[in-house]
């Protein structure tokens, strides 16, 4: 049994292994692939491999594997990748996994600057182009990148992933460079120039310009093409124009060509008629499958809404509990500090009882020694009326005691009106005392009550059929995204002043410089496929040629 062969194949999020048989085909490998992933919309996909030299191509599906100039490596190195590209990726991307493998590949050509990407446009469709390319070329913070960056993020924060990849596709789609193959060629004189392939025709440019193409050819216009060697042939439905030909450098960019303008070519007018039955069936299961999501996204977004309430009405409940709880600490302190008051009252009351009672008792004391003198008094007066004897010295102990008498009487005096200042002190002692336990009651008897607490080959040909399209070119009439998009537009606009100001000139690069020349020309995308097919073919061939 022959030894089988191993084979690993990366797509842009997964790196798949397989084993497989020397006879295997390489349709039957890619099958195995679109199958493993789940991709159904199988046209716009091939392998992509290295070649013994070094040279990067795609993987034929009608020969063996083992049978193909293929690097050897072991395991050996696949990359499954876009190889055709939609004119309208709202339109023509159907599946989600096809739209995320597309946002991905075009992310990556963004970033690695394979597709020129403006700094005002690479804010909006993704951070790391920033930090990855235009960082430097700008007077501009780290921090300014990411606020510019926060502020447009918060427009479509909300925006289901599929649709915000749709967003990023359909903005990226109109970079000059999106899903264009380029090839260095020749044309009679010897002049360097670039062939550029992509879904809606052949374009050429000059050697020092890749975005800006000077001529353009639709696949509706080219009956035939072929190669001979290094020599490229291509054969205008216009029978009064002659036939267009270029030189390659080497055989197999010949081949690679051919392979790519046979495929753009099918898409082209696939899309020209009415899908299939099948491609039917695909775009009724992604509307079904999108009105699920949207149904169920919406659930979700209200659930979400409903805890989002929960969680607050939560908060506001544990923030009236502990404002509450901090009164009752309050209150509970108030009634400390207020029972301390009212203990200290009481023993003060105690206090002045006990001395109006002390003052009081001193006042009977004199009162009795009063009453005592005043009897002496009356003695010694009955004895003075009785017995005459002694005047002087009768006269003496009398004026004796009417002096202590008239003390005694001033002593009196004082302490009652002492007891009577004590008096009214405790009085008033009283009245504290019993205001503040009235206070104490009210504190004690009426807490706030607590609320309850509620509960995320060297020659090769190929015959292009172009029946029923030669008239109308309807991607002539096809607009950018900014110019459908006033909101996108009138964004880009102020971003693009912000910049402007910030800019380093010292650092903009080739692209940079055509890319503002061709805003200042007014140009666009489409624009220029309009200016670079005008005139006949024949007009433009000649064109070709005098370059």
């Amino acid at each position: 049994m022959p030894k089988p062969i191993n084979v690993r194949v990366t797509t842009m999020d997964a790196e798949l292994e397989f084993a497989i048989q020397p006879n295997t085909t390489g349709k039957q490998l890619f099958d195995q692939v679109v199958n493993t992933v789940g991709l159904r919309e199988v046209w716009f996909f091939g392998l992509q491999c290295t070649d013994s030299k070094g040279y990067v191509t795609w993987l034929k599906l009608n020969k063996k594997v083992t049978r193909q100039d293929v690097k050897k490596e072991n395991p050996l190195q696949f990359k499954l990748r876009a190889k055709f590209f939609p004119e309208d990726v709202s339109e023509e991307l159907i599946q989600e996994v096809t739209q995320k493998l597309f946002f991905l590949q075009v992310k990556e050509a963004v970033l690695n600057d394979e597709n020129y990407c403006p700094p005002e446009t690479a804010v909006l469709v993704a951070s790391y182009a920033v930090q990855a390319r235009v960082l430097g070329q700008h007077k501009l913070t780290k921090e300014q990148w990411e606020d510019r960056i926060q502020t447009w993020h918060e427009e479509h924060r909300s925006m289901l992933r599929e649709d915000a990849m749709m967003e990023y596709l359909k903005i990226a789609q109109d970079l000059e460079m999106y899903g264009v193959s380029y090839f260095e060629i020749k044309n009679r004189k010897g002049t360097e120039l670039w062939l550029g392939v992509d879904a809606l025709g052949l374009n050429v440019y000059e050697h020092e310009d890749k975005l800006s193409p000077k001529i353009g050819f639709p696949w509706s216009e080219i009956r035939n093409i072929s190669f001979n060697d290094k020599k490229f042939i291509i054969k205008p439905i216009d029978k009064k124009a002659p036939d267009f030909w270029f030189y390659a450098p080497r055989l197999r960019i010949n081949k690679r060509i051919l392979a790519l303008c046979m495929g753009n070519h099918e898409l082209y007018m696939r899309r020209r008629k009415p899908d299939t039955i099948e491609v039917q069936q695909m775009k009724a299961q992604a509307r079904e499958d999108k009105q699920h999501k949207q149904m169920e996204r919406a659930r979700l977004h209200n659930e979400k809404k409903k805890r989002e309430v929960a969680e607050r009405e939560k908060e506001r409940m544990q923030r009236e509990k502990d404002e509450l709880m901090e009164r009752l600490k309050q209150i509970e302190m108030q009634t400390h500090r207020a029972q301390r008051e009212l203990e200290e009252q009481t023993c003060r009351a105690l206090e002045l009882e006990q001395e109006r009672w002390r003052a009081k008792e001193e006042a009977e004391r004199l009162e009795g020694e009063r009453q005592e003198a005043e009897e002496a008094k009356a003695t010694l007066a009955r004895q003075a009326a009785d017995q005459m004897k002694n005047q002087e010295q009768l006269a003496a102990e009398l004026a004796e005691f009417t002096a202590k008498i008239a003390v005694l009487e001033e002593a009196k005096r004082k302490k009652e009106d002492q007891a009577t200042e004590w008096q009214h002190k405790a009085l008033s002692a009283q009245g504290d005392l019993e205001k503040t336990r009235q206070e104490l009651k009210m504190a004690m008897t009426s807490p706030p009550k607590l609320q309850k607490e509620q509960q995320e080959q060297q020659e090769a040909n190929g015959k292009l059929l172009s029946e029923d399209v030669s008239g109308r070119r309807s991607e002539e009439e096809c607009v950018s995204e900014t110019h459908k998009n006033e909101r996108v537009k009138k964004q880009l606009e102020e971003l693009s002043s912000e910049l402007a100001e910030a800019r380093d000139d010292t650092k903009r690069t080739q692209n940079d410089v055509l890319h503002a020349e061709n805003i200042r020309a007014g140009r666009d995308k489409y624009k220029t496929l309009r200016q670079i097919r005008q005139g006949n073919t024949k007009q433009r061939i000649d064109e070709f040629e005098s370059m």
